[in-house]
C-alpha cells in the first residue's frame, strides 16, 4: 500500500493539515473529560462510604467505551463520505485515472487513508478506556475484541461512504446519504424489529380464545427480522460489552425484549458472524463503488 500515490499523498496531506490535530484533540479530549469526571465520582463516593464497589468501574469502563463507539459513528462518515466526491468537484478524479492507476487504487488509497486516520484516533483513545486496567475486571482478552469491533465500525461505516461517495457527484449529498444509511442502519432495523413485534402481538390478541381452551399463549417475537441486526454495529458493540461486564449470555437481554430465544448456533456465536456480515457487506461496497469509478477511466480510454 505505501506504493499506492493516491495513499501517500493523502497521508501526507493529512499530517500537514490542522485539521488532524484538532479531530485527535477534540476526540481524546471528550474521552479523557468523560473518564475524569466518572472517576472523581467514584473516588467521591468512596470517600463518603468507605467502601469500594468495583462495578462502579465496569459502569465507567461501558459509560467510556460507550462514548467512543458513538464518535467514530459520528466522525467516520464525515471523513470518507466526501473523499471521491470531493475530487469530482475539484476536477482532479479525471485527472488522476489519466494516469497508470486503476480505479481500484483510487478508492482503496481513499479509504485506506481514512481508516489509518480512524486507526490513531481508536490507539490514541485506548489510554482513556484502559484506566480500568487499574481496578481490573477486564483482561487484555476483552480489550483486542473491543479494538476488533471498533476496527469493523470504521471499516463498514468508512466503506459506507466510500460507495456513496464514488456513486454521487456532490460532497454534501453523499455526507447526507451516508449518515442516512448509517442511521438507518443503527436506529431503523431496532424499529423494524419492534414492528414486527407489536404486528406479532396483535396476531396473538386475535386468537385470545385459545385461553379458554386451556392452550398455552405463544409469546410475540420479531421472528426473522430479529436477524437483522446481525448488520447493526450497535447491537455488535452491545453484545461485546454485555459479556464484557459479567452477563451469561451477551444476546440474552436483546432477545428477551424482541421474544426471542438466546439459544441457537447464531445466537451462541453471535459476536463472531456479525462482525464478519458487516466485513462482506463492506468489501461489497467497495466493489460497487470502483465500479462507479471505473466508467470515468473507460471513458479516458476511449477518447486516447
Amino acid at each position: 500500500m505505501m506504493r499506492n500515490p493516491v495513499y501517500n499523498r493523502e497521508m501526507r496531506v493529512s499530517s500537514r493539515s490542522i485539521r488532524l490535530p484538532m479531530i485527535l484533540l477534540l476526540f481524546n479530549g471528550i474521552l479523557s473529560m468523560v473518564s475524569l469526571l466518572n472517576m472523581y465520582s467514584v473516588v467521591k463516593q468512596v470517600k463518603a462510604s468507605a467502601v469500594i464497589q468495583y462495578s462502579s468501574f465496569m459502569d465507567m469502563y461501558e459509560f467510556v467505551t460507550t462514548i467512543e463507539f458513538i464518535l467514530l459513528m459520528l466522525i467516520v462518515p464525515a471523513v470518507t463520505a466526501a473523499s471521491i466526491s470531493s475530487e469530482r468537484e475539484r476536477q482532479t478524479l479525471e485527472l488522476m485515472l489519466t494516469t497508470q492507476m486503476t480505479a481500484f487504487q483510487v478508492v482503496m488509497g481513499k479509504l485506506l487513508s481514512s481508516l489509518s486516520t480512524l486507526l490513531l484516533l481508536i490507539l490514541s483513545g485506548m489510554p482513556a478506556v484502559a484506566m480500568v486496567f487499574v481496578y481490573g475486571g477486564i483482561t487484555w482478552l476483552d480489550a483486542i475484541s473491543l479494538f476488533l469491533c471498533y476496527i469493523t465500525v470504521a471499516f463498514f461505516a468508512g466503506s459506507v461512504g466510500i460507495c456513496f461517495s464514488a456513486m454521487l457527484k456532490r460532497s454534501t449529498v453523499s455526507t447526507v446519504v451516508t449518515y442516512g444509511v448509517m442511521i438507518a442502519v443503527a436506529a431503523g432495523t431496532y424499529f423494524i424489529n419492534k414492528f414486527a413485534l407489536s404486528l406479532s402481538a396483535m396476531s396473538l390478541n386475535q386468537t385470545a380464545v385459545m385461553y379458554a381452551l386451556g392452550e398455552k399463549m405463544a409469546t410475540p417475537s420479531s421472528g426473522g427480522v430479529f436477524y437483522l441486526f446481525l448488520l447493526n454495529p450497535a447491537v455488535t458493540f452491545f453484545a461485546i460489552i454485555s459479556r464484557q461486564t459479567g452477563s451469561n449470555s451477551p444476546m440474552f437481554e436483546i432477545c428477551g425484549r424482541f421474544g426471542m430465544e438466546s439459544s441457537g448456533f447464531v445466537m451462541e456465536h453471535w459476536i463472531p458472524i456479525s462482525i464478519l456480515l458487516q466485513l462482506a457487506v463492506g468489501v461489497v461496497l467497495i466493489v460497487l463503488a470502483v465500479r462507479c469509478v471505473e466508467p470515468v477511466k473507460k471513458r479516458h480510454k476511449k477518447r486516447r
